[in-house]
């Protein structure tokens, strides 16, 4: 737990921030058109790109310029940081909520879309990659907060499920947020999807992959920045609120059960968090 101390002398934090958002902004937003589509790049994804390049457990030859410590205090404040933007969110919702109540089918059943995890992912982890029951952690969902609560209470996050599921969450801060804001662009520009189906896709239960996709679409498409902006925020709340129930009564029996059925000789799990 962080103390008012800790965050107070975590000034080279502050100072390294306040540079990457100003050249971040200073870059803009460039594009490039691959084949029939154009990829937008935002100063959203340069300022994970520089933060990347700037974490001393990624790259150490920054050690001096940001210490672990400075991490650590950095963690926790991301949700604080991300506060103001969904709170954006519940402005926009309320305007347009005679459209998202139209859309409402819609919106509860993308929940199903979470089951993708398993059926992309799970082949690959056991088959391709030979992973143990780490798979188990890694492709029931896709592993944020409230997967991983699932998983420390199934499990305990010091078994190989809690690996699988943590490996996933670090993996999708660093990499899901530049990975989801590069794609919905370009997807965006080839006009063959719907704007509020690829906004309901935005909200995967994670505030800063829903900033990254929602805002590369609304750059994409300003014209419906408030209509994207709405549905990626129905579309989160809906996840985190529904998106546990379905990791955990449906989508991890089921991996559990594929994983059996691929590992015959192996004995089941001690469950409870005991392991």
């Amino acid at each position: 737990m962080q103390t008012v101390s800790d965050v107070m002398g975590a000034w080279r934090l502050y100072v390294v921030a306040l540079l990457i958002v100003v050249g971040a902004q200073l870059i803009g937003i460039r594009q490039i058109d691959v084949g029939v589509g154009t990829i937008l790049f935002l100063p959203l994804l340069y300022a994970f790109v520089f933060g990347l390049l700037l974490n001393p457990n990624v790259t150490g030859r920054v050690g001096k310029v940001l210490r672990a410590h400075d991490v650590r205090v950095a963690s926790p404040m991301i949700v604080v940081a991300i506060m103001p933007f969904i709170a954006k969110f519940g402005t926009t919702i309320g305007p347009d909520i005679e459209e998202i109540i139209a859309a409402g089918p819609a919106l509860i059943l993308q929940e199903i879309g979470n089951l993708g995890t398993i059926a992309l992912a799970f082949p690959i982890a056991v088959w391709v990659l030979k992973m143990g029951r780490e798979a188990v952690g890694a492709t029931f969902s896709v592993a944020r907060e409230p997967s991983i609560a699932i998983v420390a209470e199934r499990y305990g996050l010091k078994g190989p499920e809690g690996t699988g599921v943590l490996a996933v969450y670090v993996v999708g801060t660093l990499f899901g947020t530049i990975l989801y804001s590069v794609m919905v662009s370009f997807l965006a520009s080839l006009d063959i999807l719907d704007v509020r189906a690829m906004a309901m896709a935005c909200g995967v239960g994670s505030g800063s992959m829903m900033a990254a996709c929602s805002g590369a679409l609304a750059a994409a498409r300003p014209e419906m920045e408030d209509t994207i902006l709405a549905f990626a925020g129905s579309s989160n709340l809906l996840t985190y609120a529904t998106g546990m129930y379905v990791s955990l009564f449906v989508a991890l029996p089921l991996v559990e059960w594929m994983y059996r059925r691929a590992h015959r000789d192996e004995t089941a799990p001690t469950t409870g968090g005991k392991r």
